[in-house]
Parts: C-alpha cells; sequence; structure tokens
C-alpha cells in the first residue's frame, strides 16, 4: 500500500479540507477537530480512535534553569512557548494550566508543536509544553520532564475515512492497519499510549 502523509496542526488540515484540499483519511490530536470535519460533511462513517498522548514540558538540553514543574513554567524569568488555544496542543496546554491552579505567560503562542519545538531548540525559549511523542523524536535536542498535572488532559486522536476519497478501498483498508495490531504495536513502539 503506498501512502502519501500531509502533516500539519489539526486544525490547519481541517481548515485546509472544508477548503477544498483532498485526502482520502483524515487522523486528529483530538475530538474536536474531527468534530468540526464532521460538522462540514466530510467523514465517511463515524471516526475511530487509535491514540492517545499526554504533554510534557520540554526544556533545552541539561535544563539549565532547573525546571521540575508546571509551576516552575510560571517565574518570569522563565521563557514559555505554548500552542495556541485553537490547536489541540494548546487547548490541553489550557486544561493542564487549570487543573494546576498556574496562569503561564507565554512569550509566543504557536501553531503546532513542531513550532513550540523549534522555539526551545533554537534557544528563543527557555521551556515549552509539547506531546511527549514529540519531545521523544526530538532526541537530544530538549530534555523531557514530566509532570503530574499531564494525565488531566489525555488528547486522544481520532481517525476517519473521507467521503471525497477516491480510493475508499484503500482508505478503510489504511483505517484498519492503524487500528489493528500491527498499526498499534507500532504507535506503542513511538511512544503514543492507547486510545
Amino acid at each position: 500500500m503506498d501512502v502519501e502523509f500531509s502533516f500539519a496542526g489539526s486544525s490547519d488540515l481541517v481548515t485546509q479540507l472544508t477548503q477544498g484540499a483532498y485526502a482520502d483519511v483524515f487522523a486528529s490530536a483530538d475530538h474536536r477537530n474531527m468534530d468540526r470535519a464532521a460538522e462540514a460533511g466530510l467523514l465517511d462513517g463515524a471516526p475511530v480512535d487509535f491514540a492517545a498522548n499526554t504533554l510534557t514540558i520540554a526544556v533545552t538540553p541539561g535544563n539549565p534553569k532547573g525546571i521540575r514543574s508546571l509551576r516552575d513554567l510560571s517565574d518570569p524569568e522563565v521563557r514559555v512557548v505554548l500552542c495556541a488555544p485553537q490547536v489541540p496542543c494548546g487547548h490541553a496546554a489550557s486544561a493542564v494550566e487549570e487543573a494546576a491552579g498556574v496562569d503561564l505567560r507565554p512569550v509566543s503562542e504557536e501553531s503546532s508543536v513542531t513550532d513550540v519545538l523549534n522555539k526551545v531548540t533554537s534557544g528563543q525559549a527557555d521551556a515549552g509544553l509539547v506531546y511527549v511523542t514529540d519531545a521523544r523524536d526530538a532526541g537530544e535536542r530538549v530534555t523531557a520532564v514530566p509532570f503530574p498535572e499531564s494525565a488531566r488532559a489525555v488528547n486522544t486522536y481520532p481517525i476517519a475515512v473521507l467521503k471525497e476519497s477516491q480510493n475508499a478501498t484503500g482508505a478503510r483498508q489504511f483505517l484498519a492497519a492503524v487500528t489493528g495490531t500491527a498499526g498499534q504495536t507500532v504507535l506503542r513502539r513511538n511512544g503514543f499510549a492507547a486510545p
């Protein structure tokens, strides 16, 4: 099966789809954006949850600011970057802030986790809230600092076949591969939790 991927923030992908971009399958980092796709009449069938992810604090290697908790990010001396509230990672960040009773004041709000990581790895920020899987993929470019409040904002990832698919059979096969045993094994190996 040949698969071509198009990666972007979930809210950006829904916008692209509603504006006529072509795809066979849509996978979202949250239900909010999948619901937007459903409301726009884009889905062929019900979405299926296939993975889950939580936030971690990504800091520059060696953690020079000594960040150990979410509360440490409220220190005015710490330059924090978050995802914008309308994207899944930003929505999750707002939930953990509320759960911890912390008011974070980011130096910038980004449209994707990748952009947050880039700010941290380039030295433009001391820390950022990113998904566990993204911090893991960044390798030695960041140090991940887990925090207990992240359990209050687990993002569940749904996937669905799109009505406009020109290869509905292939799309269903791909969905089955992602949600099946082999796909789930690959996802776990790469840091995703079960939905």
